[in-house]
């Protein structure tokens, strides 16, 4: 059985992760209304895989003998001053779910839940990898300036870890 403790967590974990996709819908939307498709294509693409990670804790809990709670998600924002605002948004965002999934592995190591312990860590090395591609992405728009977007834009979708 899981413990109660780790099940609260994981089901905080489900609304980041599915206010995670909502929020790089809602950036690919505005980069993709701004005519950077490639950018948008990215969001898109992190959108998907936050849906993704959402759907795996909702199947853990549930085969776990927890009950997954599907929450409401509150609406990201819509509008952003500028590229290297939004990617300076996305890796802070995701040192946040960093931070949300380390609880989750200190609760099921405190619970000495090793199952979720030896689960969880997918996620730790996943969020080393998210937080690695858009510290890539800030570098690139760094150096490349604003006269670079539009190689930025074109080239981006190889940048993906």
């Amino acid at each position: 059985m899981l413990p109660k403790k780790v099940e609260e967590l994981c089901n905080r974990q489900i609304e980041r992760e599915g206010y995670s996709s909502n929020l790089y819908l809602a950036m690919a939307s505005w980069a993709e209304n701004k005519g950077m498709t490639g950018i948008a294509g990215w969001l898109y693409a992190q959108a998907d895989e936050e849906r993704g990670h959402m759907l795996k804790f909702i199947k853990y809990l549930n085969e776990r003998g927890g009950s997954a709670l599907i929450p409401e998600f509150k609406q990201p924002p819509v509008k952003y001053k500028g590229i290297d605002e939004m990617f300076k948004e996305v890796l802070k965002h995701e040192q946040y779910i960093t931070a949300s999934i380390t609880d989750v592995l200190e609760a099921a190591m405190a619970e000495k839940d090793h199952a979720t312990v030896n689960w969880i860590q997918w996620f730790v090395k996943e969020q080393v990898e998210e937080e690695g591609s858009v510290q890539i992405i800030l570098d690139k728009l760094s150096l490349a300036g604003e006269h670079g977007l539009y190689f930025l834009d074109r080239d981006i979708m190889s940048l993906r870890g």
